[in-house]
Formats: structure tokens, C-alpha cells, sequence
């Protein structure tokens, strides 16, 4: 079986509302979670997305001055 995750604790958000926090097309969203950038959990025909990792993504995803990305970009060449 595939990786058990504890959910009891875990506050799931709709498409529509990670597109609104994120500021962003509900089709961005949709490609998120297709691409595996963005954690979802799929009830029937829609998806919800655990709010911790659109948190997480908004933390890792800042652009710094010199335009580079956080924790999640490329390498930096010294």
C-alpha cells in the first residue's frame, strides 16, 4: 500500500479556494496537482488539497532580490 498519512488533524481546501488564496486560475490549481507540485486528495470527481501544503508552497515558492527562489529553486553558482 502506498504511504499512510494521519489526516484526523488536517483542514482540506477546495480548488476554488486554493486558487483564491493563491491568486491564481482554478486550472493552475488543477495543473498543480496533475504535475505533482501540490498535494490533493480526490473525493469522488473533485479534490481537495490539505491547507499546510498550499502553505508550503507559498513559503517555498518566495522570490528573492536577486530573483532567485527559496528552498525550491535551482542551485545558485557561486
Amino acid at each position: 500500500m502506498a504511504q499512510e498519512q494521519n489526516f484526523s488533524n488536517v483542514n482540506f481546501l477546495t480548488v476554488q479556494e486554493v486558487a483564491e488564496l493563491m491568486r491564481v486560475s482554478k486550472m493552475t490549481v488543477y495543473r498543480m496537482v496533475h504535475a505533482g507540485e501540490l498535494p490533493a486528495v480526490r473525493f469522488g470527481r473533485s479534490y481537495r488539497v490539505p491547507q499546510n501544503a498550499v502553505e508550503t508552497i507559498l513559503k517555498t515558492s518566495v522570490v528573492d532580490e536577486q530573483g532567485g527562489h527559496g528552498a525550491s529553486g535551482s542551485a545558485q553558482t557561486g
